[in-house]
Order: C-alpha cells, then structure tokens, then sequence
C-alpha cells in the first residue's frame, strides 16, 4: 500500500500547471485588450485633436463657412440668395419669406418660404407645368405636395392657404446622382 499513496502524490502537481496555463492564457488575452483600448482611445484623441486643430471657421454677413480636414460646409440664411439657388423658378410675384442654403462638398440644400396673394389652386399649376413628370403630386383640401426628381435634383414643393394668402415652402437637393439609381450622366 505504500507504493499507492506516492503514486497519486505527483499527479496533484500537474493539476496546478495545467491551472496555471489557463490562468496565464486569461491574462495575456486580458492584457491584450487593455493595449488595444488604450491605442484605440490615443487614436481617437488624435483625430480629435487633429480636427478641432485643422478647421477654420469664417461669418460674413449671413454667411458661415467650416473648413475641416473632411471638407468644407458652408450655409447661408439669406432668403434672396436662397431663392436664386433652388433650381426651380420662384412663382411669380411671390415674396420671399425666409430661405437656407447649405453646401456640403458637391451636394447643396437649400429651402425658402414664400407667400403669395395668388389661389393655392393657381399655384399648385404653375409648379405642376414646370415639372410635367412629378414623381409625386397629391391634394388635400386646398394643401398641394409636389416631389419631382432628377439625376441632379430632389425637389419638394408645399403649397397651402394660410390667412387669406398662399404659403409655397420649397427644398432642393442638389447633387451627382440624387436618384441613386447608380447610372452616370
């Protein structure tokens, strides 16, 4: 019997380094993620860093220009100069109410408000015969929505009564292949 009790002393000790193999494994493996964190959290700040050092911010009258290592944006909330960048004719003899611009590298939104003494009904056929193949015109109790697309161009026109005159809110989408059907000019 003697013989039998040295024989499962020397099998404990493998146990352990089998244990302690596993053990080394999870903390290699846990110090690894630690490294990756901390380079991750160094690189963002870098970018960071990097962005808010290299952009370049410029106000002129109603005009704001952002220069970023991404491109540049700018936007502009003069009514006239949104009227002129909408793509579309502006009814005529409709005043303008207020209007946005914003360029973001070759894509540019602008919208503006307009009012005119004129009938909805009125308006909504002069839009209706300057875009003939609206993808969507619908009617509802005097209020008109028109949406017309192009290659270029997402057009939405709202026209409804309000106080006795006509409010016409128009936006504009201008850029390469505004459809994305993925076919080229």
């Amino acid at each position: 019997m003697a013989a039998a009790i040295p024989a499962t002393v020397p099998s404990a000790p493998a146990a352990s380094s089998q244990g302690s193999g596993a053990l080394k494994i999870i903390l290699i493996v846990v110090a690894v993620i630690i490294v990756i964190g901390i380079l991750g959290i160094g690189t963002l700040t870098f970018i960071v860093r990097r962005i808010v050092h290299n952009r370049h911010i410029e106000t002129r009258d109603n005009n704001v220009r952002v220069e970023t290592p991404f491109g540049t944006v700018q936007s502009t909330n003069n009514p006239d100069e949104a009227a002129r960048n909408l793509g579309i004719d502006v009814y005529p003899g409709a005043r303008v109410l207020k209007g946005n611009t914003a360029t973001v590298g070759a894509m540019r939104t602008v919208e503006a408000e307009f009012e005119s003494d004129d009938p909805a009904e009125k308006v909504m056929a002069f839009y209706s015969s300057k875009l003939p193949n609206a993808n969507v015109t619908t009617k509802d109790q005097n209020r008109y929505a028109i949406v017309s697309t192009d290659k270029k161009n997402l057009i939405t026109i709202k026209i409804e009564p309000e106080d006795g005159k006509t409010r016409i809110a128009i936006a504009s989408m201008i850029g390469k292949n505004m459809t994305g059907d993925g076919s080229s000019d």
